[in-house]
């Protein structure tokens, strides 16, 4: 459980939670576990199966105070809303800014997606400096401070989108030098998708995907809409504004677990099916194992660059998408995009 920006987020799933008075009360096993005041809570995000009191959500809804309702694995499910207070001028104000997106927030979202690319790269070298024997790993730094400085050169969206595409090719360019361990089952060529052609595609595009689906789902709980985006055009039956908010976490979150679950063994080459078009995916066991290992992941804790709060890195998103809701109401200047140190 924790109180991040004056939200409640109930992420042990054996917590329910009912109403005292005034209070949300949450109990594990009928055991109090945390008792909070309603004048300190603007909504609740309950990543639990086990849910609340009928009662509890008669007063919150009362309150005007939203209780959203998430799968343990980050899928959204429904929420929980009395009389609106203001989702449907959010919204407004969405569908009117990313009409025509003003180049800064796209300037500043690519450059923070290449700056957390840089921060990976970074940490490998400083990890493993006997795998930049050929200098590799330093230009790829270099090349990719030069992109960050070039996204501000041009507001084009064609420009900002041709730095990105440069620098995630020096980034992939290095990628297969990350890979420690079994190099031959697991080569990469550069990305390949809808299907993955190989091991690390798949592994990649399993990631990207379940990321992808906690961002929208983070966007849902705020109240705006994850289809109408600012960075990736519309098109039918794509969540746009879930990938936009995507392109900050590709490398700190989705990346690194790939090359950790092929580091430390936790997937191996036999763990891979071949489909006759060449496709590549997980077998069912390893998916089973993959996705564990994922959650798992999720219960870790980094301090957020902005917040100067220590939060898991499966809350990530939900601040995020709470920071563009405020930027979007106002309350917020500019949305402060996630960057990864």
């Amino acid at each position: 459980m924790r109180k991040l920006l004056n939200t409640l987020y109930v992420t042990n799933e054996n917590i329910y939670m009912t109403l005292d008075g005034e209070n949300v009360v949450c109990k594990e096993n009928n055991e109090v576990k945390l008792r909070l005041p309603f004048s300190n809570i603007e909504a609740i995000f309950c990543f639990s199966y086990l849910g609340c009191s009928p009662a509890l959500m008669g007063k919150c809804a009362d309150y005007g105070i939203p209780i959203n309702f998430i799968s343990p694995s980050g899928r959204f499910l429904a929420r929980v809303q009395g009389a609106s207070h203001g989702n449907v001028l959010l919204r407004k104000r969405q569908y009117e800014l990313f009409s025509k997106p003003p180049a800064l927030l796209r300037q500043n979202t690519v450059a923070a997606k290449l700056a957390n690319t840089k921060s990976v790269v970074k940490r490998t070298l400083k990890d493993y400096p006997q795998i930049d024997e050929d200098g590799k790993l330093t230009h790829c730094i270099e090349r990719l401070d030069g992109c960050i400085k070039s996204v501000y050169i041009t507001d084009d969206y064609d420009g900002i989108l041709g730095t990105e595409g440069n620098g995630a090719k020096a980034y992939f360019d290095v990628f297969p030098q990350r890979v420690l361990r079994d190099g031959d089952a697991f080569c990469f060529a550069g990305r390949t998708r809808r299907p993955p052609r190989d091991r690390v595609n798949a592994l990649l595009s399993l990631a990207y995907t379940l990321l992808a689906k906690e961002c929208a789902a983070a966007l849902e709980t705020v109240g705006l809409d994850p289809c109408v985006g600012f960075l990736h055009q519309l098109r039918p039956g794509r969540s746009s504004l879930a990938l936009d908010l995507l392109e900050e976490f590709r490398a700190p979150i989705a990346d690194r677990f790939v090359l950790m679950e092929i580091n430390t063994g936790r997937i191996q080459r036999d763990d891979f099916t071949v489909q006759e078009d060449g496709a590549c995916y997980l077998t069912e066991d390893a998916r089973k194992r993959f996705l564990t290992d994922w959650q798992a992941r999720k219960q870790q804790t980094i301090l957020h660059p902005f917040l100067k709060e220590t939060i898991m890195w499966g809350l990530v998103p939900y601040a995020q998408a709470m920071l563009l809701s405020r930027h979007l109401r106002g309350d917020l200047d500019a949305y402060p995009p996630f960057l990864w140190k």
